[in-house]
């Protein structure tokens, strides 16, 4: 199971949802819906965006973990 680390590094490095959405050139929608769902299906095309815009590799953006399925939230 891959979970996207987006919200947390963005919030990080001082970034909202608004902000994400401008610096990356991404629709607003895209970024909350992976905001509220880190474990939903995303392009590379979008990784790499997000990617650049915070200023980290695309690698740092995912977060490989055990099993099939995703935890309860």
């Amino acid at each position: 199971m891959i979970r996207l680390r987006i919200k947390e590094i963005a919030e990080a490095k001082g970034f909202n949802q608004s902000s994400l959405s401008r610096a990356a050139d991404i629709h607003f929608m895209t970024v909350k819906r992976i905001y509220q769902n880190p474990y939903k299906e995303v392009t590379t095309t979008t990784l790499d965006k997000i990617a650049r815009a915070l200023g980290v590799s695309v690698c740092d953006l995912i977060e490989e973990l055990p099993g099939d399925t995703k935890p309860e939230t």
